[in-house]
């Protein structure tokens, strides 16, 4: 039996219902401030249903999900996967200086060109 539904499609972080029930990330010490962005969620709903809250998220491309950012000349850390000796790949953090990183590129991740 199909039950009640009021489904909304908030189009980014600064619409209506696009934090709703979506907690703040905990600061872990190593970033400086709250992103700009998603404002500390480091995620938020791009789908959600109002009667039953089920919901569909995106992770903010700026904090990468972190909910925070660093905002001084410390290393920012990029995730990305490298093959282990054995062959299988795995997850790891790269660490980039500050300075060798644009500021528009934090999003994606990218670093700029050597």
């Amino acid at each position: 039996m199909p039950h009640a539904s009021n489904i909304v499609y908030p189009d980014g972080p600064d619409a209506p219902h696009a934090f709703d029930i979506v907690p703040l990330k905990p600061r872990n010490g190593t970033l400086d401030a709250m992103c700009p962005v998603c404002h500390g969620h480091g995620e938020w709903n791009v789908e959600i249903d109002l009667v039953s809250f089920r919901c569909k998220r995106a992770i903010c491309d700026r904090c990468s999900g972190a909910g925070w950012v660093e905002t001084g000349d410390d290393p920012v850390g990029f995730p990305d996967i490298e093959l282990a000796p054995n062959g299988q790949p795995h997850w790891v953090t790269n660490y980039i200086p500050r300075e060798d990183v644009d500021e528009e590129d934090l999003g994606g991740g990218n670093l700029l060109a050597p």
